[in-house]
């Protein structure tokens, strides 16, 4: 290894020490950042974000005929169609407009199907013939409400509009007051990761566009140059500071 590639490899070296040294010497800074984040991110999980709640219910899904012309044919679900591929049926059936306002109606709350429509999620469970809708809302009364809802209206849709098909109720909805989202810890530990990240990389910066010479060991490592004289600093009576100072070559 010749000079040149020493030079460069102590170099990077003793900047990524001092980066260290950097952030060593103001970890308390780090510290009170990420405390302060913390704060920020339970005080806005706690007052400033609305908590949501959810209410489910179980269909089960049943299509054990239906007729083609003059044909007659009993398949079961299983045979037709996978589960899940029967869920995302049975959900655009739910999800559109006609299904929605015949559940504002039904259940009489006051939202607009738009709204009905974000509030609704429904997936196979465990990929069976039995399909999981569930209502996340403001207020678990209604979501409740929504979610029994929707085990009268969607049926009779489905039976309008697949021949044969029917559904049958596996389990009702319950009110939960226990809220779903936000999640308090975790905005916590979102808010304190993001101010130690925040900090670190404000100490980094600063001391990357640090120019000043700290100590004759930086000197030496980095420049490779002697060290010609000390120069004490006056200012601070009573102490035995110094202040090193180096002249580089201009080309």
């Amino acid at each position: 290894m010749d000079n040149t590639e020493k030079s460069m490899k102590d170099y990077y070296v003793v900047d990524l020490a001092h980066i260290f040294k950097a952030v060593w010497k103001k970890v308390w800074i780090v510290a009170i950042v990420s405390i302060v984040t913390a704060a920020i991110g339970f005080s806005l999980a706690t007052f400033a974000i609305t908590p949501t709640y959810s209410s489910s219910i179980m269909l089960y899904v049943n299509n054990s005929s239906f007729d083609v012309g003059d044909l007659g044919f009993s398949i079961s679900s299983s045979e037709l169609t996978a589960a899940q591929s029967l869920a995302k049926t049975y959900t655009v059936l739910l999800k559109n407009r006609t299904t929605l306002n015949r559940l504002i109606d039904e259940t009489e709350v006051e939202y607009s199907w738009e709204d009905l429509y974000d509030m609704i999620e429904s997936a196979p469970v465990n990929e069976t013939e039995v399909m999981q809708v569930t209502v996340t809302c403001t207020n678990p009364y209604d979501a409740e409400k929504i979610a029994n809802g929707i085990a009268k209206v969607l049926p009779q849709r489905i039976a309008e509009i697949v021949e044969g098909a029917s559904m049958e109720v596996v389990d009702s909805a319950v009110a939960n007051t226990e809220k779903v989202a936000p999640s308090i810890a975790m905005f916590t530990v979102v808010g304190f990761i993001f101010g130690v990240i925040l900090s670190v990389v404000a100490i980094i910066i600063m001391a990357l566009m640090d120019n000043t010479v700290h100590d004759e060991e930086y000197v030496i490592k980095t420049y490779n140059y002697p060290i010609l004289a000390k120069i004490p600093d006056l200012l601070d009576s009573g102490t035995k500071k110094y202040g090193y100072y180096y002249k580089k070559n201009s080309k």
